[in-house]
């Protein structure tokens, strides 16, 4: 799977409710913690992220997700991606729907088993 699919495959599993967390690349050796910034987040450290992940996937329900601009550049071992989504959720707890129209942007390594995230941004697309 190149950068691109990976991506896409990671809407594909959001939307199913199926785990985030493999998508996830360890840290290495000397590095900072990788950081996913959500809607109303920011999770730290790759076991931090997969947390967050899987607390989302647990609570959540009846995902949409909409790629509108899926940009990807792909180079040997990196690849950056950014996207325009609409995404809306359902509250498994409460029924409570929410909706955004979103911004994406990120950074992907290739590792031995594939593709893996080292940072993801996500936030609200506002009007200013």
């Amino acid at each position: 799977m190149n950068a691109r699919e990976t991506v896409r495959s990671y809407y594909d599993a959001l939307r199913a409710g199926d785990p985030l967390a493999p998508y996830v690349a360890d840290e290495r050796d000397g590095d900072d913690p990788y950081v996913k910034f959500g809607v109303s987040e920011r999770l730290v450290g790759s076991d931090g992220i997969r947390e967050g992940l899987r607390t989302q996937t647990e609570t959540t329900t009846d995902w949409r997700v909409t790629s509108r601009e899926l940009r990807v550049t792909e180079r040997d071992h990196h690849a950056w991606f950014s996207d325009a989504v609409a995404m809306a959720w359902t509250d498994a707890e409460t029924g409570r729907r929410r909706e955004f129209d979103t911004r994406w942007s990120g950074t992907l390594v290739r590792r031995d088993d594939g593709w893996r995230f080292v940072g993801l941004h996500v936030s609200t697309a506002d009007d200013f």
